[in-house]
């Protein structure tokens, strides 16, 4: 199906359904092409689109915007979601977790954790996805000061699972960091091998550790 075709679908959901509805009151009652036998199809094809366009939404539209790098245009997508608590459980986590990815974007770093713990609610489809989540609450938490509460989002985080080497090196920095500010030197070391041990590629990462070795030879132990 073509881009744009895909799309006047999508957002013309209901408009459709309506007419389809008219069409089928119309066969039936004017008994054209079988009648009340033959208008169950358009009247089937209308409650198929209602029922996608409040369980799904334009969500199916926004993995191209993604792909693609355009976040205005996949945020104007989102924007069309009057109703996210009446769609289906799995989509709903991925339109709460892309909202506060953007909102991270931008530091509302309170909208952010709102999303995630509606995203959370909502019930993640897979337990990276749930892990991936903990890690930015954490992540929040530590940005705000909240260090016993990072502390506890990035443990759960590493304990679910995450999705990449990246994703847990980093992890395992933040609570090695939040381990060096507590002075408990052993768990901070602990950690830091963790990190070292992901052999992330990432160069932010690898920078992260670089500077970090040098704190960890002055400990002593």
């Amino acid at each position: 199906m073509k881009p744009a075709l895909r799309r006047f679908l999508v957002f013309n959901r209901l408009y459709i359904a309506i007419v389809l509805i008219g069409l089928g009151l119309w066969m039936g009652f004017a008994d054209f092409g079988g009648g009340w036998w033959t208008a169950w199809l358009p009247f089937l094809i209308a409650i198929l689109m209602i029922v996608a366009h409040f369980l799904v939404g334009p969500m199916t539209l926004i993995q191209s915007y993604i792909e693609e790098g355009d976040m205005e245009g996949a945020q104007k997508i989102m924007d069309k979601v009057k109703y996210p608590n009446l769609l289906y459980k799995p989509v709903r986590s991925s339109y709460y977790m892309l909202r506060a990815n953007m909102s991270t974007m931008t530091d509302d770093l309170d909208k952010a954790e709102a999303d995630l713990r509606k995203g959370l609610e909502s019930g993640m489809p897979e337990k990276e996805y749930e892990g991936t989540a903990y890690l930015q609450l954490g992540a929040i938490a530590f940005k705000k000061g909240n260090t016993k509460e990072a502390y506890e989002h990035l443990r759960k985080a590493v304990k679910i699972g995450l999705p990449d080497k990246d994703s847990e090196a980093t992890a395992y920095l933040q609570l090695s960091g939040i381990c060096m500010q507590r002075r408990d030197f052993r768990s901070a070391k602990n950690y830091f091998q963790r990190a070292k041990s992901c052999k992330s590629k990432n160069e932010q990462i690898v920078s992260q550790i670089a500077e970090m070795s040098k704190y960890m030879a002055r400990i002593p132990g």
